[in-house]
Parts: C-alpha cells; sequence; structure tokens
C-alpha cells in the first residue's frame, strides 16, 4: 500500500512539473510582448502596459473564486477550467492583434489571468500531493522547477513565432500560448489528487481576521508581495526600457528568457537552503538579491546592466518568494489552509496588479533608472520587519528557557 501510494505521489507531482512547464510559459510571452503590441495597437503611450496589467488584474481577481471552486468542485476541475481559458485567452489576443483592436488584445490578456491563478496555485498541489509535512517544501521546489521549463519554452515561442505571421506581428505567438494551454489539458485531466481537508477541526477553525491580524502571517505576506511585486513591476517595464534604449526585440525576449531560467534555476537547492539556514534568512537573502539588482540598474544602460539586473531579480525573487511561501505555512492549521491560501494570493497579486498599472506611466515620467531607485526603500522595509520577527522570536525562546 505504501509503494502504491508513493508512485501515486511520485505521479502526481510529475503531471504537476509538466503542467507547471506549459501553463508557465504563458507570462513570458505576455509579459515579453505585451507592452510592445500595447504601444503598437495603443494610441496613448502611458497605457502600453494596460495589457500586461490586465493580465496581473485577471490573476489578482482568480484566486478567491478559483480558491472556491477548488474547494467545491476539487483542484481538477478548477485547474482544467484553468486551462481551457487559457486556450480562449491565447486566441481572443491573437485575433485581437490581427484585428488592431486594442480593448479585444487588453480581454484576451485578461482571461489568461485565471489560468494564471490556476497554476500558481500548483504549488499548493504540491502539498497535497504528499502527505508527509516535512516534505513539503521539497515538493513545493520541485514542482516549481517546472517553471525552469517553462522558462525557455516561453521566451522561445516568442522569439520563433513573433514574425511567423507577417501580416500580423507578434499574433502567432500568442496564437502558440493557446496552443500550450491546449497541451496541459490531458496532464491535468490526469491528475489524481486527494480530497480536500474538511473546513474545520474538532475544535474549530480560527477565522481568517483573526489569522490576517497575526505578525506571522503579516510578515510573510509583506515578504510574498514585495518579492513578487517588484519583480512583476520592473519585469514588465524591463522589455520596453531595452527597447527604447536601442535594443532589439529579440534581446529584450532573451533577457526575460534569462531571467525566468533564473526565479527557478535555484528551487533545485532552494528548499536545501531553507532547511539548514532557515525561512527568514533565505527570504532576506532574496530581498537582497532584488536590491543588488536595482543597484545593477542604475550603473548603465548596456545590454549586460540589463540581463544581469534580470537575473539577479530572478534569483532573489526564487529565494524571497519561496521562503515567504514557506513562512506563511507556520501561520495555519490544515483546515485554514484553503483560505490563507487564498488571502495571501489575493493580497500578491492585487498589489502586483495595481503596480504595474503604474509601471508604463512611471517608466514614461521617472525612466529605468528612476523606477529601480525607488524599490531600494521597499526592500529596506521588508528586511527590518524580518530583522524584527526573528529577534522577537529569540526573546520568547530566551523566555520560555
Amino acid at each position: 500500500m505504501k509503494t502504491s501510494s508513493t508512485a501515486l505521489e511520485r505521479r502526481n507531482l510529475g503531471l504537476l512539473v509538466a503542467a507547471q512547464s506549459l501553463g508557465g510559459a504563458s507570462p513570458p510571452i505576455i509579459i515579453s510582448l505585451g507592452g510592445l503590441v500595447g504601444q503598437m495597437l495603443s494610441s496613448t503611450p502611458t497605457a502600453s502596459t494596460l495589457p500586461v496589467s490586465l493580465y496581473q488584474l485577471g490573476l489578482a481577481l482568480s484566486t478567491l473564486p478559483a480558491a472556491w471552486l477548488m474547494h467545491r468542485a476539487g483542484r481538477r476541475t478548477a485547474y482544467l477550467l484553468g486551462a481551457v481559458l487559457g486556450v480562449l485567452s491565447g486566441l481572443i489576443a491573437a485575433w485581437g492583434i490581427s484585428q488592431s483592436d486594442f480593448l479585444l488584445f487588453c480581454l484576451g490578456t485578461t482571461l489568461a489571468g485565471f489560468y494564471g491563478a490556476c497554476v500558481q496555485s500548483y504549488r499548493f498541489a504540491a502539498i497535497d500531493a504528499v502527505g508527509d509535512t516535512t516534505r513539503h517544501a521539497s515538493a513545493i521546489s520541485r514542482v516549481m522547477v517546472g517553471g525552469l521549463i517553462a522558462a525557455i519554452i516561453g521566451p522561445q515561442v516568442v522569439i520563433w513565432t513573433r514574425d511567423s505571421l507577417p501580416a500580423t506581428p507578434f499574433a502567432g505567438s500568442f496564437y502558440s500560448q493557446a496552443a500550450l494551454a491546449l497541451l496541459a489539458l490531458p496532464l491535468l485531466l490526469a491528475l489524481r489528487l486527494p480530497p480536500a481537508p474538511p473546513r474545520a477541526e474538532p475544535h474549530g477553525a480560527r477565522p481568517l481576521s483573526q489569522i490576517a491580524r497575526t505578525p506571522q502571517f503579516i510578515v510573510a505576506a509583506i515578504a510574498g508581495v514585495v518579492s513578487y511585486g517588484l519583480m512583476a513591476f520592473l519585469m514588465t517595464a524591463a522589455p520596453m526600457a531595452m527597447v527604447g534604449c536601442g535594443h532589439s526585440v529579440g534581446e529584450a525576449a532573451l533577457g526575460i528568457q534569462w531571467h525566468v531560467l533564473a526565479m527557478f534555476a535555484p528551487s533545485f537547492f532552494t528548499g536545501r537552503l531553507i532547511a539548514r539556514w532557515g525561512k527568514r534568512a533565505v527570504t532576506g537573502l532574496g530581498l537582497v538579491l532584488i536590491a543588488a539588482s536595482g543597484l545593477l540598474a542604475l550603473m548603465g544602460l548596456a545590454l549586460t546592466h540589463f540581463w544581469g539586473a534580470l537575473v539577479l531579480l530572478g534569483v532573489g525573487w526564487n529565494f524571497g518568494f519561496i521562503g515567504a511561501t514557506a513562512l506563511l505555512a507556520d501561520c495555519h492549521r490544515p483546515s485554514e489552509r484553503a483560505k490563507v491560501q487564498a488571502l495571501n494570493d489575493f493580497l500578491v497579486f492585487g498589489t502586483v496588479a495595481v503596480a504595474s498599472f503604474g509601471s508604463g506611466q512611471l517608466l514614461h515620467s521617472v525612466g529605468w533608472g528612476g523606477i529601480n531607485a525607488g524599490m531600494l526603500p521597499m526592500v529596506a522595509v521588508v528586511l527590518a520587519l524580518l530583522g524584527w520577527q526573528s529577534l522577537r522570536q529569540r526573546r520568547g525562546a530566551a523566555i520560555q528557557s
């Protein structure tokens, strides 16, 4: 029986890795090209990042209904619906380009947000797939390795297909986005995840408002918001900044590819770093690397500065976001898991959506250097909170001893 259970765990994790590889390829396509297509279709320069911002908004608004659907109908049903919407979103976005319809293109990227919310939830499905709580961190890291494959697939799809339909530049990439989501459907259909835990424990689950006021949740959520928010904000602006500085679209896409590779490649060992150094230390290291990416970006506008900053930003996101996710796991009981995870993702991606709406305006007004300089104080605040929490924990341990 144990052998059968272990085989099922391996099978589910393998399917989640493959689904992550395909689903995780959509955001690089949208982010690499969304601003450029926006510049092509929109008559207002400051609205150029609106398609990417609407993708982030769609993702944020989908976290809560996606979590509700997962609880009511199971993760597999929600994931299948997400992939179907992923297919439709790519088709609608491509059709919007072919019709030179900016609003239709924006509708396509917005619909992709629900698929994105489901893909982001694959890391939580990895927890459900393994029964041993000591293996949760390694399961999360393993599934997120699928993002490493996505980092290759997404940007390469942009490079190979952006001019495949000469009459409608970039439309071929969005048709390819739809095809990737279509390929994910049979993988998700084959998932056999255990049922969700009961909504209440014998002693009763705590209200969400009570959990949200705990210092543990506040620090974990803020660390996740800042790690993911800054990464997405800078990643959205980077392709336009690179093209504006004279670099080619292909070089911008390769920069995003190196960035996404850096986001997921450390997942091979992030779990081990957390086990050795602790969750707060790894989260703090990630934030330091995000700050270092901003400092490198301020040093020049050569291709090496852009690519180097994007690589540091990706590694920093990996440590910061996985560390924050691990910190979040300490904030809730099993019966509280779904609602706490949904609230955390709503806060993270809601902030990302709000920030991305301002990225085009800020890039236009203060430039690439200005937005990199502006993110440094935010990193400093989160590092201070992590230090305060660590000191608070040590004092509590000293009093108990």
